[in-house]
C-alpha cells in the first residue's frame, strides 16, 4: 500500500513538474505579447496605421521623417526567399544522400559536422560574408557594393543549410524501415522508393524542417546587418543595400535613441510586425502539415 502511494505521488510530481514547465512557455510567449502590444500602442497612437502601412519609405530617426514598414520588410522577404532557394534544394539533397545511399561510417562522419556547422555564431558568418562571399561576387559583378542584399541571402542560405539537411534527415530516418522494402518487393527503383514511399511519408517533418528554416533566416540579425548593411529602401534588386527589420531593431535597441520617445517605439511596432509574420508562417505550416497528415 506503501508503495502505491509513494508512486502515486512520483507520478503527481512528475505531472506537476511538466505543467509548470508549459505554464512557463506560455507565459513567456503571453509576456512578449503583452509587452509588443502595450509598447507598439504609443507608436500607432501617434504614427497611425494608414503611415505605417501607407508609406513607402523608412526614415524614423531622420529629417524628413517617414514610417512605412514596407522597405524593412521587402528587406526581409529578399534575405529569406534567397536563401531558402539555396538551403532547401541543397539540404532536402544532401538529407537524401545521407539516409539513403550514405554508409554509416559516411553518415556518422558527415552528421557531426552538419551539427557543429549549425552551432557556428552568426556573427561569423557575417565576417565571412563580408571578407569572401561579396570579394567573390565583385569578380563576378564588378559594380556590386560591398554590402548587398545578394551577399546576405548566400551567407545565410549557408547557415540554415545544416538545419534544413540535419532536420530533414532525421524525417527521413524516422521513415519505417518496412515500407522501403515493400516499395522494392513491388519492382519499384531505389530512385522511386525514396520518391513515392519515403519522402511522402516524410513530407510533414520536411516541412516542418523547411518553415523553421524560413524562420530563423527572417530573424536573423547579425550576419545580415555585416553583409547586407543598414539602408532601408524598397527595391527587389539583391545588388543593392538594404535593412531588413531584425538588423533595425538591434541598431536602434543599442540605446543612442532616448527612452520614450517616437522613435524608441518603432523598435517595438517593427517587433510586432515581425512576430506577426513568423505567426502567420508557423500557423500555415501547421495547417499544411496536418493536412498532408491527412492526406487533405
Amino acid at each position: 500500500m506503501s508503495y502505491r502511494r509513494s508512486r502515486a505521488r512520483r507520478e503527481w510530481i512528475a505531472r506537476a513538474l511538466t505543467f509548470a514547465c508549459a505554464l512557463v512557455s506560455i507565459a513567456t510567449t503571453a509576456g512578449i505579447v503583452v509587452v509588443l502590444v502595450t509598447e507598439s500602442y504609443h507608436f500607432f497612437a501617434k504614427v497611425g496605421f494608414g503611415r505605417f502601412f501607407g508609406e513607402t519609405t523608412w526614415s524614423p530617426l531622420t529629417e524628413p521623417r517617414h514610417y512605412g514598414i514596407w522597405p524593412l520588410a521587402a528587406g526581409t522577404a529578399m534575405i529569406a526567399i534567397g536563401a531558402g532557394l539555396i538551403a532547401i534544394p541543397t539540404g532536402l539533397l544532401a538529407a537524401v544522400f545521407l539516409s539513403e545511399y550514405a554508409s554509416e561510417r559516411v553518415r556518422n562522419a558527415v552528421k557531426p559536422v552538419l551539427e557543429l556547422l549549425a552551432g557556428i555564431p552568426t556573427i561569423v558568418y557575417g565576417f565571412f560574408a563580408v571578407a569572401y562571399v561579396t570579394p567573390i561576387l565583385q569578380r563576378v559583378i564588378p559594380s556590386l557594393p560591398i554590402y548587398n542584399a545578394l551577399s546576405g541571402a548566400i551567407v545565410v542560405g549557408i547557415m540554415i543549410f545544416p538545419m534544413v539537411a540535419s532536420l530533414t534527415e532525421d524525417s527521413l530516418r524516422a521513415v519505417p524501415k518496412v515500407q522501403r522494402e515493400s516499395g522494392i518487393a513491388l519492382g519499384a527503383t531505389k530512385n522511386e522508393v525514396i520518391r513515392k514511399v519515403v519522402l511522402t511519408s516524410a513530407r510533414s517533418g520536411i516541412i516542418s524542417a523547411f518553415i523553421l528554416a524560413i524562420s530563423r533566416a527572417v530573424g536573423e540579425t547579425m550576419a545580415v546587418t555585416l553583409a547586407a548593411g543598414n539602408r532601408p529602401q524598397l527595391t527587389w534588386n539583391p545588388a543593392n543595400e538594404i535593412q531588413t527589420m531584425s538588423a533595425y531593431i538591434v541598431m536602434v535597441a543599442k540605446g543612442d535613441v532616448p527612452h520614450g520617445s517616437l522613435e524608441y517605439y518603432t523598435v517595438f511596432a517593427v517587433g510586432l510586425a515581425l512576430f506577426a509574420i513568423t505567426l502567420v508562417m508557423n500557423l500555415l505550416a501547421a495547417r499544411l502539415v496536418r493536412r498532408r497528415s491527412y492526406g487533405v
